[in-house]
């Protein structure tokens, strides 16, 4: 079999990259960057499916007898916000940077992983079967994302999350846990007197809400953060409301899970407090895993995750790996070097190439 050049490689991802910016894709209306990746996959002569907006395959030489890697990303993107001094849908190049809305949240994992998977497509006698899956609506963790498209995958034995971590190996993921607060008093005139006002009861759980923490703490996650993010009540200045409703955000580590958080915070509160899901899960991987050791033999870095990923759709070990800089994340005239995308897709080659 000849062997893939990999020049040619980063290159046409590159070149991918700038499609799919110029290309719109916001959460659920991904059709556009749909058709660029399946066109990619199709001129590399890959087989490949496609389920609403997700685009998927499996390596020419799948066997049903093997373990299975899952390399995923996500080519959605959110709307670009009110500071862009730039086009967004414009892949400019300037001083190696590569300019655009979702460049680094998550083109440039996203073509790396496709470039990489191209790599392996056709290799015969591997350890592990490849599957790749370019997925939609992770901006806006919609049913039709990696959660809704789990149900036609093949079993998954591990995962790699392509996100942008520097190409360090985030080997745990905090969950999120988004819980609705709702405190009840009685209405009346604010002039009289009135001895349960519901935006007080309200106050006392939040005030508990910000002096408790958790005393698990973990030495990847960290700590339970919880922060109180929105409150409403009250339509008029002369009347005391009836009902506070408050939004909790909660992130937990690997040690706790949802339910058992929320059962705690409602036994100390008073009020009724209702989760909106239990889907997003603390997630990881564990150090001594062949993958991750196979990281740190490259000189790649470990470390724990506070921001979400579709990483708490998986229930199989997976870690969270990719170019570019969170921080650059939903910033306004996002960017990602070249060089990035360039070193992501030499590094997940010579990241399974230890293991498959």
């Amino acid at each position: 079999m000849k062997e893939i050049n990999l020049k040619n490689l980063q290159e046409k991802a590159i070149q991918l990259l700038q499609n799919l910016i110029s290309t719109q894709s916001f959460s659920s209306e991904e059709e556009g960057t749909a058709i660029l990746i399946s066109e990619y996959l199709k001129n590399y002569e890959i087989d490949f499916q496609r389920s609403n907006n997700n685009i998927w395959a499996k390596n020419l030489f799948f066997d049903e007898n093997k373990p299975t890697i899952l390399l995923n990303s996500h080519h959605d993107t959110v709307k670009p916000n009110q500071g862009y001094t730039r086009n967004p849908f414009e892949a400019s190049i300037e001083d190696g940077k590569l300019f655009g809305l979702g460049s680094n949240d998550a083109g440039g994992s996203l073509v790396a992983l496709l470039a990489t998977f191209v790599f392996f497509y056709k290799k015969e006698n591997l350890n592990y079967n490849l599957l790749i899956a370019a997925t939609a609506e992770e901006e806006s963790s919609g049913q039709n994302s990696l959660r809704g498209l789990l149900k036609e995958l093949p079993k998954i034995d591990f995962a790699i999350v392509g996100e942008p971590t520097h190409m360090q190996i985030a080997i745990a993921e905090k969950g999120l846990l988004v819980v609705d607060g709702y405190a009840q008093g009685i209405a009346g005139h604010a002039a009289h007197e009135n001895t349960k006002n519901a935006i007080y009861e309200a106050l006392e759980d939040i005030f508990w809400l910000k002096n408790y923490e958790f005393p698990k703490k973990s030495p990847l996650l960290g700590k339970v953060k919880i922060s109180v993010t929105q409150i409403n009540a009250g339509e008029q200045h002369n009347v005391v409301p009836a009902s506070c409703h408050f939004v909790i955000d909660i992130r937990f580590n690997e040690l706790y899970t949802n339910r058992e958080i929320l059962e705690f915070l409602n036994q100390n509160t008073k009020s009724n407090l209702v989760a909106r899901s239990f889907n997003f899960n603390s997630s990881g991987i564990d150090i001594s895993h062949p993958i991750v050791q196979a990281g740190i033999d490259l000189g790649r870095t470990t470390y724990g995750s506070p921001t979400l990923s579709d990483q708490a759709a998986l229930s199989c070990p997976s870690l969270k790996m990719g170019a570019g800089d969170s921080l650059r994340s939903h910033s306004a005239d996002e960017f990602i070097y070249l060089d990035e995308i360039n070193e992501a897709v030499e590094i997940y080659i010579k990241m399974l190439s230890k293991i498959i």
